[in-house]
């Protein structure tokens, strides 16, 4: 709910979903630092001279003063943060990024802050958006993080049936989140995808590697694809959903 009624607030948004609104105005899907996940009404948004149709765009970090009324926040004023340019130079990156913006609004909950999660889809926004590293790269780490934050962080520090930290011929159960030993795998597990070992070890430094650092490291070619299809696999089955921006995305590589 609204920090209170008839007020002004001023917080950190991006927003993660904008949907026409009548002739000139948008409604937002928000992600803020201080309110969690809110629905922002932006009247007048697509008015030409708009000072508020900046930061009324996806994908785009803006300071934001609301004015809460009961259950409803509207966009007063706002500044903008970072537009992160590069998404929108490039097709390919912009669907990347909205995909970003669709599992962040899935792992957000309403009116509840979670830095983590913010902080998360800016540094992956960003770092698509600068191109520091190859795009495959930063969507298996955002995967792996976001679904750690939602709180289904695979066990993958040992087999957990035999304790070895090297598991011979590694697997991990999608919907259990836990590594084994091709052999000591239980035989009632039927959802495993086999891991090599240098995309074992990519997603434990995904997971233990600082939140700015994540998105830092190099694999070969056939190590990015087996562990892009593996984060993803893992996201979906963890959330229990699809991701129709996913799917765009998809089509254009």
């Amino acid at each position: 709910m609204p920090a209170g009624a008839g007020m002004y607030i001023t917080t950190m948004g991006l927003v993660l979903r904008e949907t026409e609104y009548k002739e000139s105005s948008r409604i937002l899907t928000v992600l803020t630092s201080t309110e969690g996940k809110i629905t922002v009404s932006a009247k007048g948004a697509k008015r030409k001279g708009s000072r508020i149709a900046a930061a009324a765009q996806l994908l785009t970090l803006s300071e934001m003063t609301l004015f809460c009324q009961k259950d409803r926040y509207l966009l007063s004023e706002a500044r903008t943060v970072e537009l992160f340019r590069g998404l929108r130079e490039d097709v390919g990156k912009l669907a990347l990024g909205s995909y970003f913006g669709e599992v962040l609004e899935s792992v957000s909950d309403e009116d509840a802050p979670n830095p983590e999660v913010l902080s998360l889809g800016l540094n992956a926004l960003y770092a698509l958006s600068e191109g520091l590293r190859h795009p495959e790269i930063i969507k298996a780490a955002f995967e792996l993080r976001a679904a750690a934050a939602a709180g289904f962080e695979p066990l993958m520090d040992c087999c957990a049936q035999c304790g070895r930290e090297t598991p011979e011929a590694p697997v991990l159960t999608l919907s259990g989140g836990t590594l084994y030993c091709a052999g000591c795998r239980p035989q009632d597990e039927f959802d495993c995808l086999a891991l090599s070992r240098g995309t074992l070890d990519a997603m434990r430094y995904i997971l233990k590697a600082p939140p700015k650092r994540a998105f830092s490291f190099s694999v070969g070619e056939g190590t990015r694809r087996e562990l892009g299809r593996i984060t993803e696999s893992y996201l979906v089955t963890q959330l229990g959903r699809g991701f129709p921006t996913l799917e765009f995305y998809k089509s254009l590589i």
